[in-house]
């Protein structure tokens, strides 16, 4: 397997160092054979290329069998006619990524308000209210006068229908349990659509318990019992906000993996962001980025059929379980290592 390997800005190199740590143990201890492709993009392609992202790293991607991209300063990106580009929407929107899976669990050590759980919410990953990505071209977010703003919203039939299919096979690995979430209520037509299609998919999964909540209902049921949800299926700024309440919720945002998969393409990316707050200071979790690494692993390994890579995905996910209950970690999930030491416990801990 090939992977591009992109550490971006803040906390990107330092949490991207451990992950590329923990890829190449678990390719000797399982035999993967991986080939890292490291390149840049951010801030230091911007200093090099001229622009954050450039074609010929978007084909280099495309040739690979997966990319991983460290946290970004996408905020700091705002005119992409000086090359600003914000590149998780530009992988996001080029590659087609539609499905962004983010599972959230508690874990044994690790305190926590509510409970243990362990649930994954698949967001759509390529239209809704993101205006820099649900058109072919330009910004669907305008400025009609000075005081106006008009910010528009895309959902299609195609797109409803293949995250809902991407949730309920899901859930048929998992509780076979779909909870739909939306906001039908208000936006009937859009999220009427989307419900509809969610409906439509379950008829094919008979064996899938299926419910549907409002967007803000399901905020508090997940605050109140989120042991009782499996697969969360919603649309993308739902999804958003709901998958980053849940990693919170299992102990740590720094725990939140994060996989943004399309047909033929997928990308491993942390939940977080950039943090340049705490960039350099070597405190940074990069649990949210190696968890990332596992599901890149596994999509891989199911895609083509690889009991290997499937093994490698879940060692990577016990030996968090182990390093959170041993402290084997960073300070912000109770531990006592920094970022690097945390690495190098992690890896010691694979190949034992």
């Amino acid at each position: 397997m090939k992977i591009v390997v992109l550490p971006g800005d803040g906390i990107g190199p330092e949490t991207m160092a451990v992950t590329v740590d923990v890829l190449e143990a678990v390719s000797r201890r399982f035999g993967l054979r991986l080939e890292l492709d490291h390149d840049v993009t951010g801030h230091e392609s911007l200093k090099r290329h001229g622009a954050t992202v450039t074609q010929s790293l978007l084909q280099k991607v495309k040739a690979a069998d997966g990319l991983m991209l460290g946290p970004t300063a996408t905020y700091e990106f705002k005119d992409e006619s000086k090359g600003e580009i914000n590149p998780s929407k530009f992988f996001r929107k080029e590659l087609d990524l539609y499905a962004n899976i983010r599972p959230a669990r508690t874990y044994p050590g690790l305190p926590n308000k509510v409970g243990a759980f362990d649930l994954v919410v698949v967001r759509e990953n390529t239209e809704g209210f993101y205006a820099d990505r649900n058109i072919a071209s330009g910004g669907s977010e305008m400025l009609i006068t000075k005081d106006v703003v008009v910010s528009l919203r895309r959902i299609t039939r195609e797109c409803c229908e293949r995250i809902a299919r991407s949730a309920f096979e899901l859930a048929m690995t998992r509780g076979k349990h779909v909870s739909i979430v939306h906001k039908a209520n208000v936006l009937r037509i859009g999220d009427g659509m989307f419900i509809d299609m969610c409906q439509a998919v379950a008829r094919e999964f008979p064996e899938v318990r299926v419910d549907d909540f409002i967007v803000d209902a399901m905020m508090a049921h997940v605050v109140r019992a989120p042991e009782r949800y499996d697969v969360i299926v919603t649309t993308n700024m739902f999804g958003d906000i709901l998958s980053d309440l849940t990693a919170e919720l299992s102990g740590s945002l720094g725990l939140g993996g994060s996989l943004n998969a399309g047909r033929d393409h997928a990308m491993g990316q942390a939940q977080h962001g950039s943090a340049p707050d705490i960039a350099g200071r070597d405190v940074a979790n990069p649990f949210s980025l190696v968890l990332s690494a596992g599901q890149l692993l596994g999509w891989h390994g199911q895609r083509k059929g690889l009991p290997d890579f499937l093994r490698a995905a879940q060692a990577i996910e016990e030996a968090t379980v182990a390093a959170i209950a041993a402290g084997d970690c960073t300070r912000d999930v109770g531990g006592k290592l920094g970022t690097a030491a945390t690495g190098r416990a992690f890896v010691q801990r694979l190949l034992a």
